[in-house]
């Protein structure tokens, strides 16, 4: 699986375009809020786009939806609902609407993706917010806002809870093996060294 990476405004969150080597279509992952960027780097790479997978829905990983549909029309927009129910969305923090939002299709705990050719398990991680979810595929987990390098997502939003992030930390260090995780925002990390040295999820692993 090719990846590669932007960082985008409003608040330089991480957009991940995956494809496989040889196909022409791809995933968006996390189109923050700045479409014509995404769409620049989709004709750079020559990829259409099949699907936009979002860990989350706030408006600095989410907000760039509404722009890439205009290019793209009909494409799926995957997102757990969590993020799409009242009273958080439509908001100025959930900008997504439901009705408006004619291609979404809803993701689920231990939901099996297979799209451009790539299998994707979505792990349901609240805590961040209601509808936030973790992407594995290969070697490689996309943790959104649950997961930074040394550090997790904030828990203080509406829809955030410490309890159900702590929970969803040990999650993610319990599963078997190492994976290269890329977070929403700064560098990527391994599992392994966030189990070791990251607090929160020494704290959550000990619990």
């Amino acid at each position: 699986m090719e990846l590669h990476s932007l960082s985008l405004p409003p608040l330089g969150a991480n957009c991940y375009l995956l494809k496989l080597p040889g196909r022409p279509d791809g995933l968006i992952l996390d189109p923050g809020g700045a479409p014509g960027s995404v769409v620049n780097a989709c004709k750079e790479l020559g990829m259409t786009p099949a699907a936009i997978l979002l860990t989350h829905g706030h408006f600095d990983h989410a907000g760039g939806v509404d722009g890439l549909l205009k290019v793209y029309p009909g494409l799926p927009a995957y997102v757990h609902p969590g993020d799409l129910s009242r009273p958080f969305a439509p908001s100025e923090l959930f900008p997504l609407a439901p009705d408006a939002l004619s291609s979404r299709k809803e993701l689920y705990d231990n939901q099996k993706l297979s799209i451009a050719g790539i299998e994707l398990t979505v792990f349901h991680t609240p805590g961040h917010s209601k509808g936030s979810v973790v992407f594995c595929g290969e070697d490689c987990l996309f943790t959104g806002d649950t997961l930074f390098c040394g550090s997790m997502g904030r828990t203080d939003f509406p829809g955030g809870s410490v309890g159900e992030m702590i929970v969803s930390l040990k999650r993610l260090g319990e599963l078997t093996g190492d994976f290269k995780v890329y977070p929403g925002h700064d560098c990527p990390t391994t599992l392994d060294t966030e189990r070791h040295t990251n607090p929160y999820m020494v704290e959550a692993m000990a619990r």
